[in-house]
């Protein structure tokens, strides 16, 4: 059955009903020629002229940008070469790896100028919620803010929703506000890979406010805590025993506990929820030196306590920038990052190795037989990882 063209110059498929009409919203529009996607092609009518003037085209996307181009791009905080840039460092591919180490060293002394919030809490917390009420209240104080939202992958398909910015509309229409979302990949910790160099790169785009989200999966959530400054939980009332939370877990690596959602007939039980908690914290070390963890009520909903929170964070930061042990929090996260890109570097020169993939293929079947045991196959593989590194 031939396709019958339409004045428009698309075609509806083969599978369409006859006499389908406009209801079967279906059709087969020509695609892109090749030639037309080459930057020599671009006609002028097509360049937007903002970009022009910064010598990005509108159509960048399909350039290729030099280290210089999105130096200046996220100098001059255009947002489109910000986005550009976050994904350059968040590919795995090794001439990409090698160009944002390359855009980051350029970076990296315009960074440091910012305060770092890392928030998590269990799913149905309102972490999202609060983000949108706190970093609208800062935008009205005269900050720029941006958020790095983290999504889980899924362990099936390895995607991601990616959804977090719908769910922050008003702050995602505010010219002071930079909101990211990326995929965990499965990085513990709640988390993304490259959150660190992530921060780094909005900062040198002038934002002096960076709220990390976290997944929000339960107490593992904890690496957050090494690459930010102020760490706050969220938490609900009326969830179960308040008394739970106390457990060792994520609640000893927190700044300061927040109960949410204290609105209409919740209030009452947010403060009593409060009151537990901060009896609570007196038998747990702070996790800052020269810090008492905080706990307080907000509504996320109305904005109700928003400004007592930042109060709370900006006592925090004027105490520990007075007490040093804010800058040598930082030296240490330094550090740790450090050790952090020796693992992941190991971890991936291992699994590249083309005699230790094929002989994790062997070792694989022999255990899944019954005839070697996991230490064992686990032996042989690094052994062999390490005669292979010897000269």
């Amino acid at each position: 059955m031939p396709k019958k063209k339409k004045e428009n110059n698309s075609y509806t498929p083969d599978w369409v009903p006859e006499n389908a009409g406009e209801a079967f919203a279906t059709k087969i529009v020509k695609g892109v020629k090749p030639e037309s996607l080459k930057p020599e092609s671009l006609k002028p009518e097509s360049i937007n002229p903002e970009s022009a003037k910064k010598g990005f085209p509108a159509r960048s996307k399909h350039i290729r940008l030099s280290c210089e181009q999105y130096v200046e791009g996220v100098l001059k905080n255009d947002r489109t070469i910000l986005a550009r840039a976050i994904t350059l460092i968040e590919s795995n591919s090794r001439k990409h790896i090698e160009a944002a180490q390359s855009v980051l060293k350029e970076l990296l002394p315009y960074s440091g100028k910012s305060l770092r919030v890392g928030i998590t809490g269990s799913p149905g917390a309102g972490k999202s919620t609060l983000i949108e009420s706190l970093g609208m209240y800062l935008i009205e104080q005269g900050h720029k803010v941006a958020v790095l939202a983290v999504d889980p992958s899924s362990t099936v398909n390895r995607g991601s929703i990616l959804g977090d910015k719908t769910r922050m509309e008003k702050l995602s229409r505010e010219q002071n506000c930079f909101i990211r979302p990326s995929p965990s990949c499965g990085t513990l910790g709640g988390v993304a890979r490259k959150s660190r160099e992530t921060m780094l790169v909005c900062e040198a785009a002038g934002y002096d406010v960076i709220l990390v989200e976290t997944v929000g999966v339960g107490q593992s959530e904890t690496t957050v805590r090494s690459m930010v400054d102020f760490f706050l939980l969220v938490m609900i009332a009326g969830a179960g025993d308040e008394l739970q939370g106390i457990k060792k877990g994520v609640i000893e690596l927190a700044d300061a506990l927040v109960i949410n959602k204290a609105d209409g007939d919740n209030i009452q039980k947010a403060l009593s929820a409060m009151a537990e908690f901060s009896y609570a914290l007196k038998y747990i070390q702070p996790a800052t030196i020269g810090w008492k963890t905080e706990a307080t009520v907000c509504s996320a909903l109305t904005g109700e306590g928003i400004p007592e929170l930042w109060e709370v964070i900006e006592k925090f930061k004027k105490i520990t920038n007075a007490s040093k042990s804010f800058i040598n929090r930082r030296k240490i996260q330094t550090i740790e990052w450090m050790y952090k890109m020796i693992d992941d570097g190991l971890i991936e020169e291992f699994y590249s190795n083309r005699e230790v993939l094929y002989e994790l293929v062997n070792l694989t079947r022999k255990i899944s037989k019954g005839e070697l045991l996991p230490p064992s196959a686990a032996e042989i593989l690094l052994k062999m990882f390490r005669d292979s590194k010897s000269y």
